[in-house]
């Protein structure tokens, strides 16, 4: 391995150990001037003698207390012995009074008058400390002044951290799961280590690996764990450290960044977070020469340009793919994507074990059972999981995390945490167990809706009670007769409502709105409408790119007015369906709801047993929920089909 250069370190720690030698041999400087004058001041210092008052002086004299006495002419100083040995000292009129040396003749003392002069050594001492501090403070602001002009200067130079091969920090080792992403990225690995075995079969190694992914999903983890698999130098960098308010800034920290790579070749650039500097062109209103745009540019000719970079592989993470401009992502550039997805039941399973690694656990705690709870969770969420899970086992003054503390802290990432200062009236608080009851009968009672595994009437997060679903299994695809059941159960509480009370209240309202949406989305996107038939239009979402504020609409008033009628349509065809089944089931609501009251949250179990007992026998008479579509080989093609799935497609979240 080849000898790490000075400037490969990270922040130029050449530059910074050079400022603080100076910084140090100043500070030095300046200890010594003090020390200076403090040794003047005391080599100018006469012995210690006792210090009288000029009244006391001629007292002493006249009581013939002063032995010796002599007298200054340049300062009026007196100085002397006293009658019993002791020195004395004091400042009397300059010059000495006729009367003062009349006295002195009188009382027989032996005085005497001289004339000092200032000692050569201290004359040149002043003048060296003098001239010396003045060199000091005209250093310090020339260098203060050179510090301000090098910074200006230097707002071209990239911010990029380098990272030596000596010092990996993460490797493949500690990134959990994804064995397909990490195979992608290995291949880099692996030509940057020994690019031989590919250049003797004319392989190029791609010039540019984009990770795409929701947040949380490791993408940046990733990277640095290239940066210790590589044995390459390592560069990273932000896509806002190339943004600054001088237009061209950004363009000249790019050149900066590809030159310092260029030296140090084979090496990799990481840009995180890279949709701040590369979102389509012309879409901005200040027309093509603003300063994200020539930032864009000069990636674009440094990446595959008239001089395209040689030996250099740029890594690039974002979750936002739509909004980069083409360019950027056509083959010379940025030649791959890997996609790093949420994980599935495994790889949070082995997420869950790296972020436990150093954690003590009880011998309850069963991770795979964990991991199922948690479907749609991120890396980032998993770890922020286990780390709520050991706060509360800090909190109950437990030294081991038990299993009853990853229950309280899923609960605390999914619902929200519980507001004990919310207190309900007895009114409401039954009227939100009914509530939740009917959204807990129907997740019990229809087919393709996900189990019930929690109830509680307690006011947690933003909701005043929350029923919580978990699936069965994973979901890739979502069938409609599962939409459908998920609208139904989101419409139970409004149901439940009318049922008992006859009126409603503003309990419904963010599953009005959920459902909505959901409907919405079955109409407008999933051609889930007999009436509008095979067509779909993206979602409208908030104005986010310049050619947003001038886009037309895709369909006509005509097909709008359709649209809405067919997503009222199927959510009063969904209410129906809420409404007759939850007459039928009425007693086992009741049972819930006087459950809810009684113990505030019960479980999934407690939830189908109640409705069970009340209904007389078992509503589904096989034990338990059927999570697939019944008779689905009768549908199966005799030729395998490519299915197309919606990577935008959010996952359905569970009733608040």
């Amino acid at each position: 391995m080849s000898r790490t250069p000075q400037n490969m370190r990270p922040g130029n720690n050449g530059q910074n150990q050079g400022k603080d030698t100076r910084g140090r041999i100043t500070f030095g400087l300046l200890i010594g001037l003090v020390v200076v004058v403090l040794l003047v001041s005391f080599l100018n210092r006469g012995p210690t003698a006792q210090t009288l008052t000029y009244s006391q002086f001629l007292s002493d004299v006249s009581a013939h207390h002063i032995k010796t006495a002599v007298i200054d002419n340049s300062s009026g100083q007196i100085t002397g012995t006293l009658s019993n040995g002791k020195s004395y000292s004091l400042y009397g009129p300059d010059p000495a009074f006729q009367s003062e040396v009349t006295a002195l003749k009188k009382a027989g003392v032996s005085y005497n008058f001289q004339t000092s002069s200032p000692s050569i050594l201290g004359t040149i001492l002043e003048y060296v400390i003098l001239i010396g501090g003045f060199a000091l403070v005209w250093i310090f602001i020339s260098r203060r002044s050179q510090g301000s002009m090098s910074g200006i200067m230097s707002i071209g130079r990239s911010k990029a951290r380098v990272y030596s091969p000596e010092r990996p920090r993460t490797t493949f080792d500690d990134i959990a799961g994804y064995q397909g992403v990490k195979g992608e990225v290995k291949e880099i690995v692996d030509f940057l280590s020994d690019p031989t075995r590919f250049t003797e079969l004319g392989a190029r190694i791609p010039k540019g690996i984009l990770l795409v992914g929701p947040p949380g999903t490791g993408k940046t983890l990733l990277a640095r764990a290239v940066a210790g698999e590589a044995g390459v130098p390592f560069m990273s960098v932000s896509g806002s450290d190339f943004m600054e308010m001088f237009v061209g800034v950004g363009a000249s920290r790019v050149r900066d960044l590809f030159q310092t790579a260029r030296k140090q070749a084979p090496s990799i650039i990481f840009i995180d977070e890279i949709d701040s500097i590369g979102r389509k062109r012309g879409t901005g209103l200040g027309g093509g020469h603003d300063e994200r745009e020539q930032t864009l540019n000069q990636m674009l000719s440094e990446m595959d340009g008239f001089d395209p970079a040689e030996g250099i592989v740029v890594m690039a993470a974002t979750n936002r793919p739509d909004i980069l401009d083409p360019a950027l992502l056509r083959p010379g550039r940025f030649d791959r994507q890997v996609v790093v997805p949420l994980p599935d039941l495994d790889e949070r399973t082995a997420i869950l074990e790296v972020h436990t690694r150093s954690k003590k656990l009880a011998s309850d705690v069963d991770l795979t059972v964990v991991a199922r709870g948690t479907p749609g969770m991120s890396g980032a969420d998993l770890a922020n999981l286990v780390n709520e899970a050991a706060l509360n086992a800090v909190r109950r003054s437990s030294s081991e995390i038990a299993m009853e503390d990853f229950e309280y802290s899923r609960d605390r990432v999914l619902m929200g945490q519980r507001r004990e200062s919310t207190i309900l009236s007895d009114e409401e608080k039954e009227r939100v167990a009914f509530h939740e009851g009917g959204h807990a009968v129907l997740a019990y009672v229809l087919q393709y809706s996900d189990p019930v595994h929690k109830v509680t009437i307690l006011p947690t997060g933003m909701a005043l009670g929350v029923t919580q679903q978990l699936p069965l299994e994973e979901r890739h695809l979502y069938p409609k007769e599962y939409i459908e059941d998920s609208l139904v159960v989101r419409m139970g509480g409004r149901v439940a409502e009318l049922l008992v009370y006859g009126d409603l209240s503003t309990g419904a309202s963010n599953d009005l709105q959920g459902n909505t949406e959901l409907a919405r989305r079955m109409v407008r996107e999933w051609g889930m409408s007999e009436r509008i038939g095979p067509m779909a239009w993206g979602s409208q979402n908030v104005v986010f790119l310049g050619e947003d504020l001038l886009h037309s609409s895709d369909y006509s008033d005509r097909t709008a007015r359709l649209v809405d009628e067919e997503v009222e349509r199927i959510l009063r065809e969904q209410e129906e369906r809420a409404s007759k089944i939850l007459k039928t089931h009425l007693p086992g609501l009741v049972n819930v709801a006087n459950a809810l009251l009684e113990r505030e949250t019960i479980s999934g179990s407690d939830v189908a047993e109640l409705v069970d007992k009340a209904f007389g026998k078992p509503v589904h008479p096989e034990g338990k929920k059927n999570a697939t579509i019944a008779k689905l080989e009768d549908f199966r093609p005799t030729a395998a089909l490519p299915v197309a799935g919606n990577a935008n497609h959010s996952k359905i979240t569970p009733n608040d």
